[in-house]
């Protein structure tokens, strides 16, 4: 159940991130945010896991702000 409100909270951060994204960025850094956070939320807290939603967060969050 927690995952599931976190995933919750991670796709209205998203919703709410997408307007702010003008530049790559921008989009780089909200996408690395997103994806610490999803990573986190995904993986029970692992380290590991966080570095990994950031790093494929921001590359997805670059890409689609070209």
């Amino acid at each position: 159940m927690k995952k599931l409100i976190s995933l919750c909270g991670v796709l209205l951060l998203a919703t709410s991130l997408s307007a702010c994204q003008g530049n790559p960025t921008g989009g780089t850094i909200g996408g690395a945010a997103i994806g610490g956070v999803a990573g986190n939320a995904l993986t029970g807290g692992s380290a590991l896991g966080t570095v990994a939603g950031a790093v494929g967060g921001g590359y997805i969050g670059n890409q689609l702000s070209r």
